[in-house]
């Protein structure tokens, strides 16, 4: 009888301790998060909407991001709204493929290009047992997360549906997009090099935004003079780790310096943390 009651009582307290971390989270201010997460040589941001709608793009080259995932997200939440991979190479997707095992994801939006490694053959076989809504990403196109207040990502780039088509490198297929909330947005550029940034330019693509997150950990292939006229940030946030590719370039550094563009990086201050109200916006890292 006595452990039927402290079964029971175990429940009442668990269940107690659930109520509140549920009340905690949602009597957080309404405002659009961002965060950059320090993944080593890779990439992976995780965005949380108004209404908390959760979005994460790219997962980086190992499992570290699901220790970021639980800092973000209450330990009782195991659903992704919308999983974005830019393009298929390890150092962003590797850990996407951990993530779709231990959560439940409702959207996925990728270009949908072939590759011949094993990571992109899991990641495959994975999408086709999650059952998520599957988009391929086009120029054009409105991904519209919540409509009140107004939270949308605007994609910028492919030009053209690349279902199916195998490439060798998928670098410059990253998806392009713009995230936009109130008088605040945010350009995401995966690994795309200079030869993608001239066609942007060259199609005349509104790139103007406030944060920009710097192609290709800071590689020397991007981040052209023109381009980051054309997007004019005010701030740039650089995700790279210990590498043998001299990332981040010094020529890359001091394009951005002479433009007056502060950046921020996650090797040297670990995640980064955008907070905005539509209006103002306050950056973190911790």
């Amino acid at each position: 009888m006595k452990r039927i009651i402290k079964f029971i009582l175990s429940i009442l307290v668990f269940l107690n301790i659930i109520a509140w971390t549920t009340v905690f989270h949602l009597s957080q201010p309404r405002v659009l998060k961002v965060v950059f997460f320090d993944v080593g040589q890779g990439d992976s941001i995780f965005i949380e909407t108004p209404q908390r709608l959760q979005v994460l793009i790219d997962g980086g080259p190992d499992l570290t991001v699901l220790e970021k995932l639980a800092k973000e997200m209450p330990f009782y939440d195991r659903t992704i709204d919308l999983l974005i991979l830019s393009h298929p190479e390890k150092d962003h997707l590797f850990g996407l493929l951990e993530v779709l095992k231990r959560y439940k994801v409702k959207n996925i939006l990728w270009t949908g290009i072939i590759r011949n490694t094993a990571e992109w053959q899991e990641w495959k076989n994975l999408i086709e047992k999650e059952r998520a809504e599957i988009k391929i990403a086009e120029a054009g196109q409105k991904i519209i997360l919540q409509e009140n207040p107004l939270v949308l990502f605007n994609i910028l780039y492919p030009f053209e549906n690349l279902d199916s088509k195998e490439v060798e490198n998928s670098n410059d297929t990253s998806i392009i997009a713009s995230l936009i909330f109130g008088a605040h947005s945010l350009l995401f550029t995966g690994d795309i090099t200079k030869k993608t940034e001239q066609e942007l330019i060259a199609q005349d693509v509104y790139l103007n935004s406030v944060v920009l997150k710097i192609a290709h950990h800071g590689s020397k292939t991007s981040s052209s003079e023109e381009f980051l006229e054309s997007v004019s940030p005010e701030v740039a946030v650089l995700s790279v780790g210990e590498n043998k590719y001299g990332h981040p370039s010094p020529e890359v550094l001091a394009n951005f310096e002479k433009f007056g563009i502060p950046v921020l990086i996650t090797k040297e201050v670990g995640d980064i943390k955008i907070i905005s109200d539509g209006e103002k916006y306050k950056i973190s890292n911790f």
